[in-house]
């Protein structure tokens, strides 16, 4: 059988062994509902929780989580050092413990664990699969008016500047085969805060990867402190516009030399 043949077969067999990496930082009051959650939604579903030294003891409630259950695994690091570091040690954990997809949630609930199904069914014929508020059927609760217009239009200008066919490149909510993981190297990854998700998805697609979107029901935490504010949406967004214009460049540099 053919090497692809081989590859379509073992997809439609089923996801294999699944990761959920949780990053966290001061995640006290959610870790241990979210993960239960977890656990009783999916309990085939491995879990890795990467903490970042939190001064509230989130590192503690997850050493004992992991005492009582097996499948949930802990992650220490020495310090705060953004969503994408924290995601990228724990990306590399996993791939070395030999699982063939890695998944992505955040600890405050509004990732429901419920709702993992629709990604898992999607990375059967995916590369990467995001759970996406913005596709039909995608919502989000207990969002300002404001910050939903932020979000659609900053993904919508992450699609216009990029040139990618992705609607919500920003979301955290997401499964990754890991063949993806390996191809896109992740030695090469500089991003660290929440423009890690969009750096992600496009390196996937410049690969050319099969990237899916199915929607689900984004809900606004209840307990604790979010760590997006009006200065991090803005870090991403200038990021995100150097990484569109130096494209832009490169490609009009690319369009001189063929006319040569």
């Amino acid at each position: 059988m053919a090497e692809a043949e081989t590859a379509d077969v073992d997809r439609a067999r089923g996801p294999g062994r699944v990761v959920v990496v949780i990053p966290t930082y001061d995640e006290a009051a959610n870790l241990a509902w979210i993960v239960g959650r977890l656990r009783r939604a999916q309990p085939g579903v491995d879990v890795l929780v990467v903490d970042d030294n939190s001064p509230d003891g989130t590192g503690d409630i997850a050493d004992a989580l992991a005492a009582e259950d097996a499948q949930v695994h802990v992650l220490h690091r020495t310090g705060k050092g953004g969503l994408g570091a924290a995601y990228l040690a724990g990306f590399a954990w996993a791939l070395a413990a030999g699982y063939d997809v890695v998944g992505e949630m955040d600890a405050d609930g509004s990732h429901q664990p419920e709702q993992l199904h629709r990604l898992l069914d999607a990375v059967r014929s995916a590369d990467l699969v995001i759970g996406s508020r913005w596709v039909p059927g995608g919502s989000v609760v207990n969002w300002p008016r404001r910050r939903e217009v932020l979000s659609r239009g900053g993904n919508l200008y992450v699609r216009l500047l990029l040139g990618i066919d992705v609607h919500d490149a920003t979301a955290g909510y997401r499964v990754f085969r890991r063949e993806a993981l390996e191809k896109i190297d992740l030695a090469s990854v500089r991003s660290t805060g929440y423009v890690f998700q969009t750096d992600l998805v496009t390196r996937c697609l410049r690969a050319g990867m099969v990237v899916r979107e199915v929607p689900i029901e984004f809900i606004e935490r209840v307990r604790g402190e979010s760590k997006m504010s009006r200065q991090v949406a803005l870090e991403s967004l200038e990021r995100i516009t150097l990484w569109g214009l130096r494209e832009r460049w490169e490609q009009a540099q690319a369009r001189r030399r063929n006319r040569r």
